[in-house]
């Protein structure tokens, strides 16, 4: 690749990371308020509903982003102008049709879809989130074919669009339908609208911007001579099929997940319906919490898969051991003391973000904190996988953790004294798992294997001293500030800021003082070197 694609890749590479990263926290900042406007029973019934829709989605259109970007550039750069266009207009076209299915089946089967997920009352939801199947279909494309340009920023504004307008509207919408009386279903059918909405703005955006990006594709005075259309829409199948296969693995164990832990919460436990919406609701609460430091993962995971992609390809076999550890040692940095602080603090956590909420969600959280941590693993091992080219081993953990989760949810959640604690125990042991799985997989095809301890061991000393500071000082300021504030939700934002306050600060002085962190490790990030800079490291 020559230099400058080179860079403009990276850059590209880039820009979608810092993207992805946004678009979580905006997410999560969109969910806390809208959970505390549904309830514990509303905010389950939202969960089941985008369970489907992104199980659908996924089915969808999976794997056409990477397939429409791969096959036009390929066919660029072999100065094919005329069989790259054939590529947009035939993947267009045909997803265009496929949108349409998918949104006719989802509407029509709305209530089947609700009945299997042991959750009657969300059919009106799946019904709002059909369209947005199709304009993802549509969208699909026309992400692909920009990305193909190396123009990821209509990739990246889109997506900006789509989960502000899903805040924006989303919240608008449930406000409105609380303040009119409906029921908790009606409302998180509405509050999920705001997806479609967005979605639906993203098209005329994203297709002038392809347009920018198609007037920049060469064209040569000889024609090449396209393939059939059925052909090149075999092609695209060839190529997204199996990523869209891939992709589904974890959404359809997800779904089946849900449906599990909602049938057994009735015929293991013997709970009413209004119970298991509002244990699983609150459950739901939790989930949106232990996903947040998997948002800080993703650059360091586009970083180093050229990165390590290149020293295995020179055979400089030292060189990708130590970008593995590094990449391995900077997920540990930020996902420990993330998992560590979500266990430790859950309770002021919950106190504090949903106030009112049932209270099994603190230990709920806790537990959840520690999955957090496995699945950062996950995604960091599963790069170092895919850039070592075993993107098929990367799949085969997915499948194992599966079993053990839904193993785990059918007999634990079933238990009357275990109940819904059994969901993040599951969740807990599927990702420790699919991580250990990765792991082996990665000793036993490295031919210089990462030392797991060294980059394991300090940042979780860090971590745990960190923890024990941040519990110190929160038990102080709740036993001596929080009543001279006269209690209430501001005391607590006051005592959890200043136990978070300090953890951060305890937490930076020792990664420094124990030397848990290196130059060569702040440089895998993006920005790195300007970072290693400020930061003043040798």
């Amino acid at each position: 690749m020559a230099e400058p694609k080179k860079q403009s890749y990276l850059t590209g590479a880039a820009i979608l990371a810092g993207t992805v990263a946004l678009t979580k926290v905006i997410g999560m900042i969109y969910k806390i308020p809208l959970y505390n406007l549904l309830g514990d029973d509303g905010s389950g019934h939202f969960n089941v509903i985008y369970n489907i829709y992104t199980l659908v989605l996924t089915l969808s259109t999976a794997g056409v982003p990477v397939a429409i970007s791969r096959l036009v550039s390929e066919s660029m750069a072999s100065a094919r102008p005329v069989q790259a266009k054939r590529f947009y207009h035939v993947g267009l076209f045909a997803f265009t049709l496929i949108g349409l299915v998918a949104m006719a089946l989802m509407f029509l089967f709305a209530q089947p879809l609700a009945d299997l997920m042991n959750d009657s009352q969300v059919a009106a939801g799946v019904r709002c989130l059909a369209p947005a199947v199709f304009f993802s279909c549509v969208l699909a494309v026309l992400r692909g074919y920009t990305q193909a340009h190396s123009d990821m920023v209509p990739t990246a504004v889109s997506q900006i669009i789509e989960v502000l307008c899903k805040m924006v509207f989303g919240l608008a919408i449930a406000w409105y339908l609380k303040g009119q009386g409906y029921a908790k279903p009606i409302i998180a059918a509405g509050a999920i609208t705001g997806v479609t909405i967005g979605l639906g703005l993203d098209i005329p955006v994203i297709a002038l911007m392809s347009r920018k990006s198609a007037a920049r594709t060469p064209m040569t005075l000889n024609l090449d001579r396209p393939e059939t259309r059925l052909r090149t829409f075999w092609l695209i199948l060839s190529v997204s099929v199996p990523i869209m296969l891939g992709s589904s693995v974890m959404n359809i164990i997800n779904l089946v997940d849900t449906a599990v832990v909602r049938g057994r919460l009735a015929s293991g436990a013997m709970l009413a319906e209004n119970e298991i919406d509002i244990l699983y609701g609150v459950y739901t609460k939790g989930i949106t919490l232990y996903s947040l430091p998997t948002a800080f993962i993703s650059p360091i995971v586009i970083a180093v898969v050229p990165v390590l992609a290149a020293a295995r390809g020179a055979k400089q076999f030292g060189e990708a051991r130590a970008t593995m550890e590094s990449s391995m040692k900077m997920t540990n940095l930020l996902a420990m003391p993330a998992a560590v602080g979500l266990a430790v603090l859950a309770q002021p956590i919950f106190d504090v973000l949903f106030p009112g909420s049932n209270e099994n969600g603190p230990a709920l959280l806790r537990i959840l904190g520690l999955a957090s941590y496995f699945v950062c693993v996950y995604i960091i091992t599963n790069g170092i996988l895919q850039a070592a080219g075993r993107e098929k081993l990367a799949l085969l953990a997915l499948p194992v953790g599966g079993v053990v989760k839904i193993i785990i949810s059918y007999f634990l959640v079933g238990d009357p004294e275990i109940h819904i604690y059994g969901a993040p125990i599951g969740m807990v042991a599927c990702y420790a798992a699919i991580s250990v799985v990765n792991i082996l997989f990665i000793s036993a095809t490295s031919p210089a294997r990462p030392n797991y301890l060294k980059v394991t061991l300090r940042p979780l000393v860090c971590s745990l001293l960190m923890g024990a500071a941040a519990w110190g000082v929160y038990g102080l300021l709740d036993k001596f500030v929080f009543p001279r504030l006269g209690g209430g939700r501001l005391a607590a934002i006051v005592c959890l800021g200043g136990a978070v306050l300090v953890g951060v600060a305890v937490y930076a002085v020792l990664i420094f003082a124990f030397r848990a962190v290196t130059k060569e490790d702040i440089l895998l990030l993006p920005k790195g070197e300007k970072l290693a800079n400020l930061l003043k490291m040798k």
